[in-house]
């Protein structure tokens, strides 16, 4: 099956300081070239901790930010070379919700102009149609529509991010990225909102990017898990097969440190040593040979390509099909 959504090479690359009078420049490699792929009808997330490049990718899948390097294909078509009628479609298909649902809604609208406005940008039916459309998209995210009138500060957190799920519907997109989307919740409503994404999936039949560096958040939603590391995917594959058979030193770290909700289980952890290096002078060879317990000359030397390893489990790691786990660590 052809992906929906294919994403070759990409690259975003920051200018932060001219080191000279001519045009040479200090960079910083927000994504580093990474590939993948969404498929119709799934769930991919995108995990890793802050400052990864988790949320380039998603400004530069809808083109708000443009690329240094590479390309987004959606259906074959590279979208950076879309013209703008072209590009106004592409937009309609595929939406955003937001980390904040505090600052991500206008406090000077009421909930109906929230909800209409892709309708009227897009210049989508009339007043009346915008406004039953509205109602019905309160009632599916679980509003009352009584609450039309109301002002954004009316409502709590989870109300909130309800209103800007019902607005990245209001166009009837194919593709919704989830940018953190429940971090700013309370533990009890984000399982609410969780569940109201997967029943919107199904119904609609909506293919997702969900972007989080929480692992259980992902797990419960995701079919396949990205992870991502200095700007660059170091592993994806199957979200049960993640879990269960990470293959990436750094991925199997993450899973290590998810708490356990039971205190007589005794955790086995796996703290990193040393900081994340920076993006504006990342370490040659594999980006994570600082900080692995696993380290050999090659990871120093050689950057590890995104490979499978097995079926539909690809890692960028030199010693994964060499029994690295069974090294003692350094």
């Amino acid at each position: 099956m052809d992906p929906m959504i294919m994403v070759n090479n990409l690259k975003k690359h920051y200018p932060i300081k001219q080191v000279d009078s001519f045009t040479r420049y200090d960079w910083l490699k927000a994504v580093d070239g990474v590939s993948f792929e969404i498929f119709e009808g799934e769930t991919l997330g995108l995990v890793g901790e802050s400052g990864c490049g988790k949320s380039t990718i998603r400004k530069m899948l809808v083109y708000v930010e443009p690329p240094t390097d590479g390309e987004v294909l959606y259906y074959g078509k590279n979208i950076f070379k879309m013209n703008n009628n072209e590009l106004k479609q592409y937009r309609r298909n595929i939406q955003m919700v937001f980390q904040d649902p505090y600052s991500s809604l206008n406090p000077k609208w009421k909930v109906d102009r929230l909800i209409s406005e892709p309708l009227t940008i897009h210049k989508i039916a009339n007043k009346k149609a915008r406004m039953e459309k509205v109602a019905d998209l309160m009632q599916l995210v679980g509003l009352r529509e009584e609450y039309i009138q109301s002002f954004a500060h009316e409502f709590s957190g989870g109300q909130r991010q309800r209103i800007c799920i019902a607005r990245a519907l209001a166009l009837d997109p194919r593709v919704i990225i989830a940018d953190e989307p429940v971090s700013a919740l309370d533990v009890s409503i984000q399982a609410q909102v969780i569940n109201l994404f997967k029943d919107l999936k199904e119904r609609l039949n909506l293919t997702y990017l969900f972007i989080s560096h929480d692992l259980n958040v992902v797990k419960h939603i995701s079919d396949r898990v990205a992870v991502m590391y200095l700007g660059k995917i170091v592993e994806i594959a199957e979200t049960s097969d993640l879990f269960e058979n990470p293959l990436h030193p750094y991925t199997r770290a993450l899973i290590k440190a998810i708490p356990v909700p039971n205190p007589e289980v005794q955790m086995e952890t796996a703290v990193l040593s040393g900081e994340v290096p920076s993006p504006i002078n990342p370490p040659t060879g594999c980006a994570f040979h600082p900080r692995c317990a696993y380290v050999v000359d090659q990871c120093r030397e050689t950057t590890p390509d995104l490979r499978f390893l097995e079926r539909q489990h690809q890692v960028a790691c030199h010693l994964a099909d060499s029994g690295f786990e069974l090294k003692k660590p350094i």
